[in-house]
């Protein structure tokens, strides 16, 4: 367990509510096209790892959007909560579902080669295209990204 300190957060209805204690307060952004079509938009996400842990979970729900991809949402009002890799206690959190977002700070972009013309983040982050995340992370490539 991090010694972090643990955030609040939850969904737009109120039937989720979570904590969480990412090691970091940085976050990033996909661009990938189903990150986009999921969320309306580009999907900002803070690693909690394993310390996403939910006051109860009824109303969530979870879609296998790949072979190691699964994507967590309240089944009640539909806010994506999280991006979760199957198999393991590993989520990355969707940093507008915290109560408190004050500290974080936008770092890195990834699936930048799928990102739209149609806008641009004026920060300086680190950008990684999808065949660079595929092999930092050793995933196969199966034109599916998660």
């Amino acid at each position: 367990m991090s010694d972090a300190p643990r955030l609040s957060g939850g969904c737009l209805c109120g039937a989720v509510r979570f904590t969480a204690a990412p090691a970091e307060h940085t976050y990033g952004v996909c661009h990938c096209s189903m990150c986009r079509r999921w969320t309306a938009g580009p999907f900002m996400a803070i690693e909690c790892d394993a310390t996403l842990k939910f006051e109860r979970d009824d109303d969530v729900g979870l879609y296998q959007s790949s072979e190691w991809g699964e994507r967590g949402f309240c089944k009640k009002c539909g806010t994506p909560l999280f991006y979760k890799l199957r198999g393991k206690d590993y989520y990355i959190v969707s940093t507008e579902a915290f109560d408190d977002t004050q500290d974080f700070k936008f770092v890195q972009e990834i699936f930048i080669d799928e990102k739209p013309a149609h806008y641009a983040f004026a920060n300086n982050t680190k950008k990684m295209t999808g065949a660079e995340v595929f092999a930092a992370f050793g995933a196969s490539q199966d034109g599916s990204n998660g």
